[in-house]
């Protein structure tokens, strides 16, 4: 499965989360390390929903970028 992820940009750092599956956040310093962080996430939360019995949302979010020429 892909799941959409919305990653932000903060003060030093950068947060993502997965429309998908509430709950399913992370943070990290860089980029690159927010987008291993979020994959971990992902798993993780998958993974609890699974033990608990819980149904696995399926991935219905897309993103799209809009460029802006102002």
């Amino acid at each position: 499965m892909r799941y959409a992820v919305v990653i932000e940009k903060a003060d030093g750092n950068y947060s993502a989360y997965v429309p998908d599956l509430p709950g399913c956040v992370s943070t990290g310093a860089t980029l690159e390390e927010i987008k291993e962080m979020i994959q971990e996430a992902i798993e993780f939360h998958i993974e609890g929903m699974l033990k608990e019995g819980l149904p696995i949302p399926k991935p219905t979010s897309v993103a799209h970028e809009v460029e802006v020429l102002r």
